[in-house]
């Protein structure tokens, strides 16, 4: 994949750190930054020199110094509170790279360090969010984090955050809750299969089936006399583009759906010549795999496969916070191939918009043909480098990217 960010916008020379750091930046217009910490963090990191290392450690650090009171006293709540949802980003931005570091198996730990400071974050809001664990399948509860404008119980549209394949809870509170609690909407933050919690911890891999997923959320969401079950929308960010879409074509009680980008086969973000090395046939493929395409692996380059397989297999995971490299491919290459949505995306019926984004690295091409195969009322908005929104979920203006949303949403499901 290419590097088409703007030089005015290179934080690091390496397109995936990059990435990683304008989310940093763009984040800070919902407080889970600022700037000048990001800036300082990307300074000290380059100074010393890029590397998985550097910046892991670097993040990290950042992380544990809000987790700690400020050099000035004992701070109030709104201080500590919003230090800690800043730790939660570092923390985040630290996890991300961590497989790539010399401490890969300080992954789950710094994983709850994280969710630590996401905790310490929801239990200051006013009002906190409602907690619960939502049973899924018989298998491993979802936690859910509940956010209200206020205690009255009045009855609101309510909007369910669905996560990527790699973001965190932090991320879902930049891209929706404040908006949606601005517009006197609940929103629904939530960790699924191969996610956070799920991940990180209980060890549950993604299914191809998220309506298995979004079905007890709805279900938990309508025994609530605070939500208007009629103004449940649900929305998709990054790979969930492709997961939310896929509940929303059985779950027939979401009323609107948005997909952040549009995203029919996450496969297919795969680099060609990584999608080339699975055949039908499960020993040759990891023959190939193992004999052929690890040992000329470059070091950054393992670690990307580490970080982008370990949400699809257990044992890559294991192995890589072990500093080994998967020896099984075939596997979680299949599943990713199995979240292929183009043929269930002509039965969603309600609603939808399709964002897309100049320069969209990951997915290009796959927002305009979802929204070509949708045959519900629907609408494709392409976000662009004119505002600066450009680059995959528009890193740099998520303000931006919640305003085209939720004005949309509030358009099709109208509050009062």
């Amino acid at each position: 994949m290419g590097n088409p960010t703007p030089g005015a916008m290179t934080l690091f020379k390496d397109p995936g750190f990059n990435f990683n750091g304008l989310l940093a930046l763009g984040s800070a217009g919902y407080g889970a930054g600022e700037v000048g910490e990001v800036l300082t963090a990307v300074n000290t990191i380059n100074k010393a020199g890029l590397s998985a290392q550097t910046y892991t450690e670097t993040f990290k650090n950042l992380g544990e110094q809000l987790s700690g009171p400020p050099g000035n006293g004992k701070p109030g709540n709104q201080t500590t509170r919003f230090r800690a949802l800043r730790a939660a980003q570092y923390y985040a931005q630290a996890l991300f790279f961590v497989l790539g570091s010399d401490t890969p198996g300080s992954e789950q730990q710094l994983y709850q360090a994280g969710r630590d400071a996401w905790d310490t974050f929801c239990g200051l809001c006013d009002p906190p969010p409602v907690t619960a664990h939502v049973p899924y399948g018989g298998r491993t509860p979802l936690p859910v984090w509940f956010f209200r404008p206020d205690t009255s119980g009045k009855r609101r549209p309510t909007v369910i955050l669905t996560n990527g394949s790699d973001g965190q809870n932090v991320d879902m509170w930049t891209y929706g809750v404040p908006a949606a609690l601005q517009r006197g909407w609940n929103a629904l933050v939530y960790d699924g299969p191969g996610q956070g919690q799920l991940l990180f911890v209980d060890q549950t891999v993604f299914t191809p089936r998220w309506e298995t997923v979004v079905t007890p959320l709805v279900d938990w969401l309508s025994a609530r006399p605070d939500v208007d079950t009629g103004k449940i929308a649900l929305t998709g960010l990054s790979m969930a583009g492709d997961l939310a879409p896929r509940a929303a074509a059985f779950e027939t009680r979401i009323a609107a759906l948005v997909a952040m980008p549009g995203v029919l086969s996450p496969w297919l973000g795969f680099p060609p010549e990584i999608r080339k090395i699975l055949t039908p046939d499960k020993q040759q493929t990891n023959a190939i795999w193992n004999n052929d395409v690890v040992p000329q692996l470059p070091p950054p380059a393992a670690a990307t496969m580490k970080k982008r397989f370990e949400p699809f297999s257990i044992p890559a995971m294991l192995a890589a916070r072990q500093g080994k490299m998967f020896t099984d491919f075939y596997t979680p290459a299949m599943l990713i191939k199995s979240l292929d949505i183009t043929d269930v995306v002509p039965r969603i019926k309600m609603p939808t918009l399709v964002l897309d984004y100049e320069d969209e690295q990951f997915y290009p091409g796959q927002p305009r043909q979802m929204y070509d195969r949708l045959t519900c009322p629907k609408d494709y908005v392409k976000l662009t480098a004119a505002t600066g929104a450009q680059l995959h979920c528009s890193p740099m203006a998520p303000q931006q990217h919640c305003e085209v949303v939720f004005d949309w949403l509030q358009q099709k499901l109208p509050t009062g």
